[in-house]
């Protein structure tokens, strides 16, 4: 499965951290950058990634990472096909895949260690969607 990973410049170090962990679990990435800790903006790196998820037939998950997870989150949700979630905790970034379908996965840098961002990857990339009920609501989404 290929997994698209993007930053801005405050989640630089977990994006590396998380790509090794990644490649270490058997999953090839896509990188959409930032590849330094230098001041960017954080749509430039979010709406490449979105849009490349938002093609189903390209890449199965993103993974984006700012600050706050706020920024990457809102400008992802601008994409067709694209249902990003920010989770602080491995419950969260489950029921963002159980019930919502989640596709991207958004990480307040700020806000976790590693070792959580790490767990939340992995439970994100375990977990599939239920669907029953929660297909209904999620097919309601889209304006």
């Amino acid at each position: 499965m290929k997994i698209a990973i993007g930053s801005d410049h405050a989640g630089y170090a977990y994006k590396s951290f998380l790509s090794e962990k990644l490649k270490d679990w058997g999953y090839e990435i896509e990188d959409f950058g930032t590849d330094n800790p230098d001041s960017v903006d954080y749509p430039d790196f979010a709406h490449p990634l979105a849009k490349k998820v938002g093609n189903k037939n390209k890449v199965s998950l993103g993974i984006l990472i700012c600050g706050s997870a706020n920024g990457v989150c809102m400008t992802a949700n601008k994409h067709k096909n694209i249902r990003a979630a920010i989770a602080w905790n491995t419950e969260l970034a489950s029921l963002a895949r159980q019930h919502n379908d989640a596709n991207v996965l958004c990480i307040p840098a700020r806000f976790v260690t590693k070792r959580m961002a790490a767990l939340m990857v992995k439970t994100f990339l375990n977990t599939t969607f239920e669907g029953g009920r929660h297909q209904r609501r999620v097919g309601k989404i889209s304006c």
